[in-house]
């Protein structure tokens, strides 16, 4: 397929693999050889698949880093793979190995935190998501302790809530409003428009708050749902962040 211009070898491998080259009629297997007259027949199905950018929802595991590969950890990006989609995607799309190229994190999330990761192909989702006039909400449930109290809601003072909710700063620079709340005795819901580095931990600590578990729930419209821990779903194409 090289040889005749059809496809890279990376290509014609994927394309082989998703049933889409036919050998004078029959399905082709990786590896075949054939000879020069043989007949090669590539559905129009791969190249528009090709054509597509995806998009993916992944629920992180603690332990995975977004982006590259950093002190040994691996990048999440390394779940997307055809034994990890989750098989109750609702997409209905079908998962080849191009879609596992090319994704880029569109937002963090620590190494020691889980729940909703966006990757993409798509340089307008990035953008929509983390963009300097992103104002898509980022919701959190946060487990935190308050002096070594593992029930900290009925101790915590009303005016550091107050902080959390709007009056903080990082680095010098005045954070956005939030919406900072008790869920039960020892879990914060924040929903935050924009994303600082380790930013709900530094904000905790501001306010004698530390944080023992922190997992992402919502990003805009996307609910992290029922996907379980490790696997990934596609964007439907009826799905939109804001």
């Amino acid at each position: 397929m090289t040889a005749l211009g059809l496809a890279s070898r990376r290509e014609a491998d994927e394309w082989i693999a998703a049933g889409w080259v036919r050998v004078d009629g029959e399905l082709a297997v990786l590896g075949q050889r054939v000879g020069p007259d043989a007949r090669i027949e590539v559905d129009p199905a791969a190249r528009q698949e090709q054509a597509k950018q995806v998009t993916i929802l992944l629920h992180k595991p603690i332990g995975y880093v977004s982006g590259q590969a950093e002190d040994g950890y691996e990048p999440a990006s390394v779940l997307v793979k055809s034994a990890t989609h989750w098989k109750d995607d609702p997409s209905g799309l079908k998962y080849h190995a191009g879609h596992a190229r090319g994704l880029a994190p569109a937002g963090r999330l620590d190494i020691d935190s889980t729940g909703l990761l966006v990757l993409t192909q798509d340089g307008r989702v990035a953008k929509l998501l983390i963009g300097e006039e992103s104002k898509v909400e980022k919701e959190y449930l946060v487990r935190v302790e308050y002096h070594g109290q593992a029930s900290p809601m009925k101790d915590f003072p009303e005016q550091d809530l107050a902080l959390l909710n709007h009056g903080l700063e990082l680095d010098g620079v005045q954070l956005k409003p939030a919406k900072v709340s008790w869920i039960n005795e020892d879990q914060l819901r924040f929903v935050l428009r924009e994303g600082r580095k380790r930013q709900i931990r530094r904000m905790c600590e501001l306010v004698g708050l530390k944080v023992v578990g922190l997992k992402r729930v919502r990003i805009g419209r996307i609910n992290l749902g029922h996907l379980p821990a490790g696997q990934w779903r596609y964007l439907a194409p009826w799905e939109r962040f804001d």
